[in-house]
């Protein structure tokens, strides 16, 4: 199904809270007969939202939920911690689950990330290396043992080319590869090292910054993906585009989206504020798109394929997928391929968890108290 344009007239986000406790809407029997991975409460990638009155009550979890929304499996962290993006993967061979669990400040997080087996009994704890903590964002694991995850640094810059000061303050994003069985860091990518900050949307100081008066956060890393030749997919909220990266060489492949995209990009191909780009396949981009240019809300948002040709230099949308409801999520979501050509995802912020047919058929949707960073299906134990 292809999706409009994004709209002329921008609108309101999705209200960010949900019904009092997971409530199933949808539950198709043709969907898949996997149990729900997911966090309660709103983890360190929103802040902003826990300090509303009310929702700081809900506490922090992971959660694995059966279809019906019974608890089959909970975590809670220590007090004063937050946990998110939990999921399951492969290390050596065998399923574990993983997630993040640290402090939050202004949109990101500092902490470090768990592998753990699938009992929950920890085995490994990751982090960047050289003296970096572990963002919220991303922790994904690689057949071949490797961890890829997100870290910000804050550096001084010169902010003068985006209406800033001299002698700004801004968080750099770095791009970490690290070897698991023995946390040797084999990369270090550095966004400041290799994207102007003019390239952002956003602006020092204003509506770019996720909490008014923090550093300013031009790039907003927030996915990194194993790309189809070993590079590095990494998707950049802030600049409202997804990087393709040499691992060996540091440098930008390509750029889909974004304010000087490498590709014609076709009708429907345009991405704001997305999440969780991942190949679909060699050459087609999976992501979920939020559709908000810094605070603006362009319409509803999709999950989107899009084909890409880097001979040719063409971006072609292949399928968008909506929620039926219309909804706009303003922050977080993501997109999971299941079996069957079915497909699973969170919608961040507006609180709801989703199951898709090939065809586009809602065959699960449940309604959390608010939103999670990402969901997951898979079995389990």
């Amino acid at each position: 199904m292809v999706a409009p344009a994004a709209s002329a007239e921008p609108r309101l986000p999705t209200m960010p809270v949900g019904t009092f406790d997971y409530t199933v809407n949808v539950n198709k029997p043709d969907g898949s007969a996997a149990r729900v991975f997911y966090t309660t409460g709103q983890a360190a990638a929103v802040p902003f939202v826990i300090n509303q009155p009310g929702l700081d009550q809900i506490g922090q979890a992971n959660i694995i939920a059966d279809k019906s929304g019974k608890i089959v499996y909970r975590y809670t962290p220590p007090r004063g911690q937050s946990v998110a993006n939990f999921r399951t993967q492969i290390y050596q061979g065998r399923k574990v689950l993983t997630w993040w669990q640290g402090t939050g400040a202004a949109g990101h997080g500092a902490g470090v990330d768990y592998i753990a087996d699938i009992n929950g009994h920890v085995i490994k704890t990751v982090t960047p290396g050289d003296g970096l903590h572990s963002d919220v964002h991303e922790f994904r694991l690689t057949p071949d043992g490797r961890a890829l995850i997100t870290s910000y640094v804050p550096v001084k810059a010169d902010l003068t080319s985006v209406g800033g000061p001299r002698d700004g303050v801004m968080l750099d994003c770095v791009a970490a590869v690290v070897d698991v069985a023995t946390n040797r860091v084999l990369t270090h990518w550095s966004a400041l090292e290799h994207i102007p900050v003019a390239a952002s949307s956003s602006r020092p100081n204003g509506l770019g910054d996720i909490v008014r008066g923090s550093e300013y956060d031009p790039y907003h890393m927030n996915s990194i993906a194993l790309g189809s030749d070993g590079d590095l997919l990494i998707s950049f909220r802030n600049l409202n585009a997804i990087y393709d990266v040499d691992m060996a060489t540091g440098k930008i492949r390509w750029r889909l989206g974004g304010k000087h995209p490498d590709f014609a990009m076709g009708p429907g191909t345009s991405m704001f504020g997305q999440h969780d780009a991942e190949f679909a396949d060699a050459s087609t981009v999976r992501f979920f798109d939020n559709n908000i240019d810094v605070y603006n809300q362009q319409g509803e948002s999709a999950i989107k394929w899009i084909r890409i040709d880097p001979r040719k230099h063409t971006a072609i949308l292949v399928r968008a997928q909506h929620h039926p409801a219309d909804i706009a999520s303003a922050a977080m979501g993501n997109a999971q391929a299941l079996p069957r050509g079915f497909t699973a995802g969170s919608w961040g912020m507006a609180p709801h968890i989703s199951e898709f047919s090939p065809t586009g058929k809602l065959v699960y949707d449940a309604t959390l108290p608010v939103g999670t960073y990402r969901a997951y299906m898979d079995t389990w134990p």
